[in-house]
C-alpha cells in the first residue's frame, strides 16, 4: 500500500483501488459480519446534490466485523467495542458510479468501507477532475468535511460498495470518555497526513515508471493486509483515473504498463493484472533515491 521516500504504507487510504481473486488464507476476511437491527439512522440526509443511496436499518456489530483490525475499531478493548457498536448506524449500499457525498454537502458522518472500492476526486474551476485517493475496505471516507463541516470532496464508487455510517457527534462524544478510542482515531488522521507527505514527494521527485511501481506495490500491501493475493490484482480504477492521480498522462500510464510488461514485471491483460517480479518493482522505487 525510501531513504528520502515514503514507505509505501504511507500512501495507504490513497492508492488503488482493486479487487483481486482471493488466496485461501482470506476466506475468513470474507465472511460477512454479524449485524443487528437499529430504528435509529434509518434514513440519511439528503443534500441538493447528493445521489440517493440505498440504507439498510442494520446495524453493523464491530465486534463481530472480520475488518475490524484494519478500521477504526483496531485494538480497542471489549468495553469500548460494545459502546462503539451502539454507535454505527446503518449501512449504506452504494452502486457504482454513485456518490457517497459530494463537495459542498454538509458533513455529518465519517464511513467505513466494508466492501467494495472507491475513488476521491475534486474539480477544477474548468471543470477537470483531479482524483485525490482510492480507497478500499476497511478505510475511512469523509475526514475532509470535519474542519469545515462540509465535504470538500466528491466519493465515487468505484463498483457496487457497502459502507458503515459513523455519526461523528456521537464519536466525538465517545472518544471522551474511552481514551483508546481518542487515540486510534488521532492515528488514523495522522496516517492521512503522512501519505499526503508521500504523494507530495511521489509527485514531486519521481519518474513515470517510479511513481507507477509505487502505486502498484503499494496496493499489493494493502490488499496482502485484507487477504487477498499479493501478486494477482484486478484493477477497477481506468488508466485515466490512475494517471490523474499519479500525475500522468493517460499516453504515459498505458506506455508505462507495456514497457513493464516487456521488461518482465508484469503481466498485463486488460485490468487483470500480475506481478512477476516484485524485487524488480521494489528496485525501481528505491533508485529514486539515488538520484
Amino acid at each position: 500500500m525510501f531513504t528520502h521516500q515514503p514507505s509505501l504504507n504511507s500512501l495507504d487510504s490513497s492508492e488503488a483501488r482493486l479487487g483481486n481473486a482471493p488466496g485461501p488464507e482470506s476466506k475468513a476476511l470474507l465472511k460477512p459480519p454479524t449485524l443487528r437491527s437499529v430504528a435509529e439512522h434509518a434514513q440519511a440526509p439528503k443534500t441538493p446534490h447528493s445521489i440517493p443511496i440505498k440504507l439498510e436499518p442494520l446495524k453493523v456489530a464491530c465486534s463481530s466485523c472480520n475488518l475490524r483490525e484494519l478500521c477504526l475499531p483496531v485494538g480497542l478493548s471489549p468495553v469500548d467495542l460494545e459502546q462503539l457498536d451502539k454507535l454505527v448506524g446503518t449501512r449504506r449500499q452504494v452502486s457504482r458510479g454513485d456518490t457517497l457525498f459530494r463537495s459542498g454537502d454538509v458533513f455529518q458522518s465519517l464511513f467505513a468501507v466494508r466492501t467494495g472500492f472507491f475513488k476521491t476526486c475534486v474539480s477544477s474551476e474548468d471543470g477537470r477532475d483531479q482524483v485525490t485517493g482510492f480507497q478500499m475496505a476497511g478505510e475511512l471516507l469523509g475526514l475532509d468535511g470535519i474542519s469545515t463541516d462540509r465535504h470538500s470532496c466528491d466519493a465515487v464508487a468505484l463498483e457496487d460498495s457497502q459502507v458503515c455510517v459513523i455519526p461523528f457527534d456521537q464519536l466525538e462524544e465517545l472518544s471522551r470518555e474511552f481514551v483508546d478510542l481518542q487515540r486510534q482515531f488521532h492515528k488514523i488522521m495522522s496516517r492521512e497526513i503522512v501519505r499526503d507527505h508521500g504523494v507530495m514527494l511521489l509527485l514531486g521527485s519521481m519518474r513515470a515508471e517510479e511513481r507507477l511501481a509505487a502505486f502498484l506495490l503499494n496496493l499489493t500491501q494493502r490488499l496482502h493486509a485484507r487477504g487477498f493475493s499479493s501478486a494477482a490484482l484486478v484493477l477497477r480504477m481506468t488508466r485515466e483515473e490512475i494517471g490523474s492521480y499519479l500525475g500522468l498522462k493517460l499516453e504515459t500510464v498505458s506506455r508505462t504498463f507495456s514497457k513493464f510488461q516487456d521488461e518482465g514485471f508484469l503481466e498485463v491483460k486488460q485490468r487483470h493484472l500480475r506481478i512477476l517480479d516484485q524485487a524488480g518493482l521494489q528496485r525501481l522505487v528505491n533508485s529514486s533515491s539515488c538520484e
